[in-house]
């Protein structure tokens, strides 16, 4: 991502092992999507009717990429920094027979935009916070969505960057080079509302935000 994506791609395939890939998919086929992913999946829902294509930005194991296509997406495409996590998606893609409806690529979403088609829906849950020039970053994304944009992201208040900042102060202990970032509400909301899209529905828990955006 940008000039400093061969940083950020090295850093999320740490973060991102075939451990955590593995721990996160057996979670999901247990307990169902996440808090956010169902947060991003209700304001989608009031939003309107499903139908078409899919770009899943930050797709994981593929959670919130399986259940739009259960809502009436036809097709997909996800975009991941981590190879394992990629590999755990598409596997999960075989075990619900949605491999041909569904493709899981492995590499940097703003490296790549301009090889990609623009998507009925464009969602990014928990990624903004994982990637440090956000406005580039929702810049391509937004302009890739034709009717809907969705994404989650922490909340911007005192507590939540406290606690981020003691995360990234035990990474940088560690040696991990991984950072998560807490980014303006307002600053998001600006770059995508520039590209003609409207906040439809903005739901929020203690920690995180998850707002769905409309095509005006």
């Amino acid at each position: 991502m940008s000039c400093c994506c061969s940083s950020v791609g090295a850093a999320a395939e740490r973060q991102f092992s075939e451990k955590r890939a593995m721990e996160d998919l057996a979670q999901y086929r247990t307990k169902g999507p996440g808090s956010t992913a169902r947060l991003l999946l209700a304001g989608i829902a009031k939003a309107g009717q499903l139908h078409g294509r899919l770009l899943d930005i930050g797709s994981g194991v593929g959670a919130l990429t399986f259940e739009l296509l259960d809502r009436g997406l036809t097709e997909a495409i996800g975009v991941d920094l981590s190879s394992a996590y990629v590999a755990a998606a598409s596997e999960e893609a075989a075990r619900r027979g949605r491999t041909d409806s569904v493709r899981f690529v492995h590499d940097d979403f703003v490296a790549i935009a301009s090889q990609l088609v623009a998507a009925d829906i464009v969602t990014l849950d928990r990624v903004i916070c994982c990637y440090p020039e956000y406005d580039r970053l929702l810049d391509e994304s937004v302009r890739h969505a034709d009717r809907y944009f969705a994404l989650s992201y922490p909340r911007n208040v005192c507590y939540v960057r406290a606690w981020v900042g003691l995360q990234n102060l035990g990474r940088q202990l560690r040696r991990n080079p991984f950072r998560t970032f807490v980014h303006s509400a307002s600053a998001m909301d600006h770059v995508i509302r520039r590209t003609g899209f409207e906040l439809v529905s903005r739901s929020c828990t203690w920690t995180w935000c998850a707002d769905v955006y409309r095509h005006v």
